[in-house]
C-alpha cells in the first residue's frame, strides 16, 4: 500500500491532467520501475534537460530529480552517467561530476541513431531513464506543452530509447520521453495536442517531473529499507542551484527558483510527504 501512497504524493495539486490520466491507465508504476533499477547491474544512463524557447533557457523542472536518482543510484553502487545537449549541459556539469555528464549533440535523425550506437557500444548502459526529456511526436518534431515546435534546441536522444531494452521514463504533460505509452489516453483527454510517441519499458506521471523521480526515489528506499530522499532543504538547494547555473521557471520563463508555477514552498510539499514515509 506504500507505493500506492507515493502515487498519489507525487499526483497532488496536478494542473496538466496527470490525475485523470492516472485514473486510466496500469497502476504500480513506482513498484515495477523500483524493481527494474533493482534488478538492473552495470552502468545507467539518465537523461534530462528542458528548453524554454521564450527565455533561451533550460528549466528547473528535471535538473532536481535527476541529481538526486542519480545519487542514489550511485549509492547503490552504480556508474551513472548524465546525458543531455548544450543547452542544458551546463546546468548538470555544474551539479554533478563533470567527466560523468556527457554531451548529445543536435543532429538529424539519422546522425541521432548512429551517435547512439557508438555511446551503447563505448558506455554499455544497461538501463536508461528520462526525467523531464521532450519526445519526438508522431511528425518527428518536438513540441513544448503549447505545441510548438522547438525541434532546434532539443537533441535527439530519443534513440538511445530504442536500443537500450531497459528503460524508464518521467513526465508530467504527455509530451516527454516514456509518455508514448499513454498516448492514446493523452489524446482521449486532450492532455496534449501531439503527444510524444517514445515509449519506455515503465513510465512514470507526476505533477511535475522531480516528484516523479523523488517518488521513484522513494520506492527504491521502501524495497531496501533505508531512505535514500533528500531532504527538504536539499531539495530547496537543488533548485536554487540550478537557477544559479542559468535554468529558469518553465512556466514563465522568469529566473526565479520556483518549478511549473510553484514556489520553493509549495514546491517542497512532495518531499515532505515522501519522507514522512519513512
Amino acid at each position: 500500500m506504500e507505493f500506492n501512497k507515493i502515487e498519489r504524493i507525487i499526483l497532488e495539486d496536478d494542473s496538466r491532467g496527470m490525475l485523470s490520466l492516472y485514473k486510466k491507465i496500469n497502476k504500480g508504476f513506482i513498484k515495477r520501475s523500483s524493481e527494474i533499477i533493482l534488478n538492473t547491474k552495470g552502468k545507467i544512463f539518465i537523461t534530462s534537460g528542458f528548453y524554454i524557447l521564450n527565455s533561451k533557457a533550460p528549466e528547473t523542472d528535471g535538473p532536481p530529480g535527476t541529481i538526486a536518482l542519480a545519487k542514489t543510484l550511485r549509492d547503490l553502487g552504480h556508474e551513472v552517467f548524465i546525458i543531455t545537449d548544450k543547452f542544458s549541459i551546463e546546468i548538470f556539469k555544474g551539479m554533478y561530476s563533470n567527466e560523468n555528464v556527457l554531451e548529445f549533440p543536435v543532429l538529424s535523425h539519422v546522425e541521432s541513431n548512429l551517435h547512439s550506437n557508438n555511446l551503447i557500444k563505448q558506455f554499455d548502459p544497461r538501463l536508461i531513464i528520462s526525467i523531464e526529456r521532450a519526445g519526438l511526436s508522431a511528425d518527428g518534431k518536438y513540441k513544448n506543452f503549447k505545441g510548438v515546435d522547438f525541434s532546434s534546441y532539443n537533441a535527439k536522444i530519443d534513440y538511445l530509447f530504442e536500443q537500450i531494452p531497459n528503460s524508464i521514463g518521467i513526465g508530467d504533460g504527455g509530451n516527454e520521453i516514456g509518455m508514448g505509452n499513454y498516448k492514446e489516453e493523452i489524446l482521449e483527454l486532450d492532455i496534449h495536442p501531439d503527444p510524444s510517441t517514445i515509449t519506455a519499458s515503465e513510465s512514470i506521471i507526476a505533477t511535475t517531473s522531480n516528484w516523479g523521480a523523488y517518488g521513484l526515489i522513494a520506492g527504491i528506499s521502501l524495497i531496501k529499507k533505508y531512505n535514500y530522499l533528500p531532504s527538504v532543504q536539499e531539495g530547496k538547494d537543488m533548485i536554487e542551484e540550478c537557477v544559479r547555473l542559468g535554468a529558469v521557471e518553465g512556466l514563465s520563463g522568469d529566473k526565479k527558483p520556483w518549478v511549473d508555477g510553484r514556489s520553493l514552498e509549495q514546491d517542497q510539499i512532495c518531499l515532505q510527504k515522501l519522507n514522512l514515509l519513512f
